[in-house]
Formats: C-alpha cells, sequence, structure tokens
C-alpha cells in the first residue's frame, strides 16, 4: 500500500541553519496523524514542504507516491489548512464557495453547500466579518470539499477558544468519517489531538524523536519512581528517556519493557501529554542522552 508520506533524509536549510534535517518518516494511509513538538523544531517547514510550498534541500519527499506539487493531479489530492485559517477578508462566504469550484476539479458541491448550511454561515457575509471560529470552519469546508485524498492541517485551532476548538475537531472527525482521509495535523495541544489521533509524530530539534500507533506507544513507555538511584541502576535494556529526582527519590520515564524485578521501585502507565513533553525536555536538557531507537511504521 502507498504511504501517505515518505521522507527519507529529508532537509530544508536557510543559509546556515536547518529548519529540518535528516527527517525519515513514514506515515501510513487511512490514519489520523498528530504532528508535536517545540517552536522551531521543524514542523511547518515539514507541512510546507508536503504541500510543495517549499523544496527540500537535502533527502527525499513523497505525498501519496509522488512529488509534492508535481502536477495540477497531485495538487487535487491534497488538501491543506494553514495556520490561522487564511481567508480572503472582502470575499463573501458565497464566493469563496464559487471560488472553490472553479480551482478545484474534484470539487464537492453538495457536501460544501451542506457544511455551510450546517454551521449556520451567512454566503453573503464577508470572511473578514466572521468570528475566529467561523474563519476556521470555513477555510476547512473549503479543504475538504476538494475531496482530498490527503488533509494537511498546520496549526488549526491555535488561535481558538476551547468550545471554537472543540466544534472545529468534532467536524473534522466527522469529515474523516465520512470521507476516509488521511489527515496530518500539527499542533501545541497534545490533548485536542490525543482526541482525534491515532498515530503520533514527535519533532524535536528539527529531527524525528518518535513516530508510533499511539497505543503502541504508551504500552512501550512506562514511568518508574522509588528511592533516590542512578539510572544506570535500571536493567540495560531500557531507553530512560527522562530522569528526575528530588532528595530521596528517583522518576524514570522509559521505553522498553524490560521486567523490573525491585520491589523498592513502582511500575505505571504514562500519560501521551507526560510522554510528549519527556521527549521534548531531554533535547533541550544539558546532559547527554541516548538518542532513542526509532520505529517508523510503514
Amino acid at each position: 500500500m502507498t504511504a501517505a508520506m515518505e521522507a527519507v533524509g529529508l532537509g530544508k536549510r536557510y543559509a546556515d541553519r536547518w529548519a529540518l534535517s535528516d527527517c525519515t518518516l513514514t506515515i501510513p494511509e487511512g490514519r489520523v496523524v498528530g504532528l508535536v513538538g517545540p517552536n522551531g523544531a521543524g514542523k511547518t517547514t515539514l507541512l510546507h514542504l508536503a504541500v510543495g510550498l517549499l523544496t527540500p534541500s537535502a533527502g527525499s519527499l513523497r505525498v501519496l507516491g509522488d512529488r509534492p506539487a508535481s502536477s495540477p493531479q497531485m495538487l487535487s489530492k491534497v488538501g491543506f489548512l494553514a495556520q490561522d485559517s487564511p481567508a480572503y477578508a472582502r470575499l463573501t462566504v458565497g464566493q469563496h464557495l464559487q471560488m472553490g469550484r472553479w480551482l478545484n476539479p474534484t470539487w464537492d458541491d453538495e457536501l460544501a453547500n451542506r457544511r455551510v448550511a450546517e454551521l449556520g454561515l451567512d454566503r453573503k457575509q464577508r470572511a473578514g466579518s466572521l468570528s475566529g471560529g467561523q474563519r476556521a470552519q470555513l477555510a476547512l469546508t473549503l479543504a475538504v470539499a476538494k475531496r482530498p485524498e490527503l488533509l494537511i492541517l498546520d496549526e488549526p485551532v491555535a488561535s481558538l477558544d476551547p468550545l471554537a476548538r472543540r466544534e472545529f475537531l468534532q467536524t473534522l472527525m466527522q469529515l474523516v468519517a465520512d470521507g476516509g482521509v488521511t489527515v496530518v495535523m500539527s499542533s501545541h495541544l497534545v490533548g485536542d489531538l490525543e482526541r482525534v489521533c491515532d498515530y503520533f509524530v514527535v519533532l524535536v530539534s528539527s529531527r524525528v524523536a518518535l513516530a508510533d500507533d499511539v497505543n503502541d506507544m504508551l504500552s512501550s513507555h512506562r514511568r518508574i519512581t522509588g528511592p533516590r538511584r542512578d539510572a544506570a541502576s535500571l536493567p540495560k535494556d531500557l531507553t530512560v528517556v527522562e530522569e528526575s529526582y528530588t532528595d530521596k527519590q528517583s522518576t524514570f520515564v522509559v521505553r522498553g519493557d524490560a521486567p523490573i524485578f525491585d520491589p523498592a521501585l513502582s511500575v505505571g502507565p504514562v500519560s501521551l501529554d507526560d510522554l510528549v513533553l519527556a521527549y521534548m525536555r531531554q533535547a533541550s536538557s544539558s546532559r547527554p542522552a541516548e538518542r532513542p531507537h526509532l520505529e517508523v511504521a510503514g
């Protein structure tokens, strides 16, 4: 089966700075993928490369088996919603739909009109007078009404209030269920992504730190707490992602399923939010850390 996105040694360089480097990643079709990482990790760069707004400085990238934006047919297969839900302020809602109809050969007029009616958007209202949540919903409607095979969303809910975010994500999930589209969505809001995503990619310092099915990711990591000790005392088959200490206690986030026989140690699950933060803090730590083994799903 063709991967939705496949990068090998992918990099993008600006002057003497690499915004993305040595990115090797396979995103399977039919998944809802959360892309997370700190500011400057390369999330937007990766997404802009995937839709053809940027060209690689190194490596290769295939989207739906072809080079990004390589032909009109390729462009019609990918929907893109950039940050801040861009819309033309002086155009009305109806004019946006008309523009979408003209520009996209696979445009689904019935879907677009139904979505606008369900959202209660006034077709005669200019986009510039819509609320932030309404603009985001209009932009999402334009992106999905072209019936893409891959939908890429770059921080689509960052500027929305909690209610508007919830409504946007509910709409997205309904559209995914109806159309079977693959979704890649970046966000700092791990809790929002956790509600809708079944696959996660963690970018840190312009590289892929982790990429896996959410359930597999959580089951392969554990939190270990106990009396203060060095990480070297743990089983050798465990990779320590993060370690923290108080005067009397040590806490470790580890990857691996090696058994823990020491009764002084408590072993428990780690939440997705804490796991993502552990990988992000690992990169910013001054402590030299072993780079975790990256399993890339096919």
